[in-house]
């Protein structure tokens, strides 16, 4: 049987004082196994008196109980991280005034005197209604997964709606400026139009220097790309104390990695992983915000159309660069080497250095496109560019580092490497691999399945002649899907002797 409480108790007692036989309070104190002053308390009132907590004295504590809460009452005017915690205020009490107290007693007493201290007017928070289309906030957040097994950090860029409640999110390797330009490109791609004013806190690539109040000196491309799309900017104040002027956003990255990217993913490129996240807003699509009886997506659908119309144009996040072109044939971005053609070497070009490309430029045409590399001092190298200095140093192929890139991205295959060491049994190495460079040169103008049906083709009839394996390559274009020839010879390619016969007819023309 469970526990009577005391309300129940209290009740029975009244029940039974109001009976027919009326019995004394000595009587029901005796019947219900309490005492006599518990029965007069219960026929005063239905409802139990609380329970009063005697004062606890403190004999010990008590003489220092003053200089403890000064020293509290100085941590609110230093950084939150250097404020004293209980076993602070214990060791300076022991080392400062050898105080007989022990720790139990600080920490209690610390515990107690932080909690009765009340929030100022600038600690309270007021509830805010947003109107639909007015306002988006935007923030960066660090991220961890495995890129191919190896465990990265990343940085994901987030702009949520503060009406509806949907975010875009997009994962890059860095904060740097172009991304928080492209993130923003995206995000209105994303979300069909543009708020009216977004939310900031005081990120480097939109602001130079946090001025008195609330004037910030800000970014020229910033400045740009908001007068491109036509919105209004809002900074935060700096610090832990203007976090809550963008309330919205602060948590979202926790929230979206707890959902969505646990366990990490192991990913083999930030694109598949931008792949999952993409599934990700998704599913949020359907998620019910707190306080919200219509899902993100309901509610989206009646702020989509009071968005600002997008221009007609994106606006263009690559920053133009102009670098020099080593000895190497590469070009130095943000402490990373990229290749460029050979005919650019010793000479200084245009870059545009994008949110995930390196793009290299001679005029208006780009001769070179790279992924943006991840970690200072990286080489990202390209095979093709090499080839007419490799034709001159054959020696060099075997051991060159864009070789040993393109073997791992697929780019140089086996059937390469069977054509060359057939080339190279048949001709010796330099001569051998002067006709491999000869067949990689046709990568420029064919696509690589053609060009890899040409060699096994070429292969299968015993030539290694660059030119056979261009006509194979160009026979493949028209099928459906390179085929190896295995029992054709070169006799396909006879034509017959041509004939000046018809010529003779127009002797007697006129």
């Amino acid at each position: 049987m469970a526990k009577r409480s005391k309300v129940e108790l209290f009740e029975e007692i009244r029940r039974a004082s109001n009976g027919t036989e009326s019995p004394s309070i000595r009587q029901l104190s005796r019947n219900f196994g309490v005492h006599r002053r518990m029965v007069r308390t219960a026929l005063d009132s239905a409802t139990p008196p609380s329970r009063r907590v005697t004062a606890r004295q403190c004999p010990s504590l008590g003489p220092w109980k003053v200089t403890i809460d000064a020293w509290l009452a100085a941590d609110e005017n230093v950084p939150k991280k250097h404020r004293h915690t209980a076993r602070r205020v214990f060791q300076r009490l022991i080392e400062e005034h050898d105080a007989q107290v022990s720790e139990s007693s600080v920490r209690r007493y610390v515990g107690l005197a932080k909690k009765k201290r009340s929030l100022t007017l600038s600690d309270v928070c007021v509830p805010q209604t947003h109107p639909l289309a007015e306002e988006a906030e935007v923030d960066f957040g660090q991220v961890s997964f495995y890129l191919d097994g190896v465990l990265v950090e990343a940085w994901m860029f987030v702009m949520r709606l503060s009406a509806s409640g949907k975010a875009f999110h997009r994962v890059y390797f860095n904060q740097a400026q172009e991304v928080f330009l492209d993130g923003h490109v995206r995000a209105f791609i994303h979300f069909g139009g543009v708020p009216v004013r977004i939310r900031y806190d005081n990120l480097k690539p939109a602001v130079i220097r946090v001025l008195k109040g609330r004037d910030r000196i800000e970014s020229e491309r910033f400045i740009a790309m908001r007068s491109h799309y036509g919105f209004d900017s809002f900074f935060c104040r700096p610090g832990v104390v203007g976090a809550h002027e963008k309330g919205g956003v602060e948590g979202e990255v926790g929230r979206f990695r707890r959902r969505h990217l646990v366990p990490m993913p192991d990913v083999a490129s930030l694109v598949a992983l931008n792949d999952l996240v993409a599934l990700g807003d998704e599913r949020d699509d359907a998620r019910h915000v707190a306080g919200r009886h219509l899902s993100i997506a309901a509610h989206f659908a009646a702020e989509a159309p009071l968005l600002t119309v997008l221009p007609a144009e994106s606006f263009d996040v690559a920053l133009a660069l102009n670098c020099r072109v080593d000895t190497k044939s590469r070009i130095c971005v943000r402490q990373c080497f990229y290749s460029v053609p050979v005919r650019f070497a010793g000479r200084r070009i245009d870059v545009a250095l994008g949110a995930d490309s390196v793009a290299a430029l001679d005029g208006s045409a780009v001769v070179a496109r790279h992924a943006r590399a991840l970690g200072k001092g990286t080489e990202t190298l390209e095979l093709d560019h090499y080839l007419e200095v490799l034709a001159i140093k054959p020696g060099a192929f075997s051991g060159a580092s864009a070789l040993e890139r393109a073997r791992r991205s697929g780019a140089f295959s086996a059937t390469h490497q069977r054509f060359w060491e057939t080339a190279r049994r048949s001709q010796g190495d330099q001569a051998g691999t002067r006709t491999l460079i000869g067949v990689l040169l046709l990568h420029r103008t064919m696509t690589k399945s053609a060009v890899d049906a040409g060699m096994c083709a070429a292969l299968s009839v015993g030539s290694i002649d660059p030119e056979v394996v261009a006509v194979e390559a160009r026979r493949s274009l028209g099928r459906p899907a390179p085929v190896a020839l295995e029992n054709e010879s070169l006799a396909v390619f006879d034509r017959p002797a041509p004939t000046l016969a018809h010529y003779d007819e127009l002797l007697g023309v006129g």
